[in-house]
């Protein structure tokens, strides 16, 4: 073979060699943003857990509002209903929603913060929303740099190839900066 042949054959190697590089570590960083999903959810999971022994300890001291209840019951079945990161993300935002107004309206009574279930059931669920704050924060770290890679060349052109696409970084609902206000009239 002549020179040509060799240099030739080496770039069609070394092409074949990046492409397959390319092809593995797009891979291997969706796997891993599938798997800090996968860490959100568990935590979500955990909140929804606790979520009924929370409401059924407070239940009976806050007969007057059943509202609050309904709203978390209703968004915990849209969360279970929910298919796609997206809608559970939203699911989520709305069962957050529901806990503040709950945790507000516990806050002004000081029989349930007397409560040691009650107390001890707010502890898990604020540890709980802590470890969903962090897990988020680390799956928006995994979405950033498999991003980043997908955009980049010449990966980009890998990622068009075998078809990576963008993936949504996870977001707060509109208006969660807001905390909820509670105005309690007792009947």
């Amino acid at each position: 073979m002549n020179k040509t042949k060799w240099i030739v054959l080496g770039v069609v190697v070394l092409a074949i060699l990046y492409v397959w590089s390319s092809y593995n570590g797009l891979v291997s960083r969706n796997e891993s943003a599938d798997a800090q999903w996968a860490k959100v959810e568990t935590q979500y999971q955990r909140r929804l857990d606790l979520i009924p022994n929370l409401v059924n300890s407070v239940k009976g001291v806050l007969a007057q509002e059943q509202k609050v209840f309904g709203d978390i019951a209703a968004a915990r079945a849209q969360y279970s209903g929910a298919v796609t990161p997206n809608e559970k993300a939203l699911a989520a935002n709305q069962i957050e929603s529901s806990l503040g107004r709950l945790i507000a309206i516990m806050e002004n009574y000081p029989t349930l913060q007397s409560s040691n279930n009650v107390r001890d059931l707010m502890a898990s669920l604020e540890g709980t929303e802590n470890r969903v704050s962090v897990e988020r924060t680390r799956y928006n770290d995994f979405i950033r740099d498999y991003n980043l890679v997908i955009k980049r060349f010449p990966s980009s052109v890998s990622a068009l190839i075998f078809g990576f696409k963008e993936r949504a970084y996870f977001e707060a609902a509109q208006g969660a900066e807001v905390a909820p206000t509670v105005n309690l009239k007792l009947q």
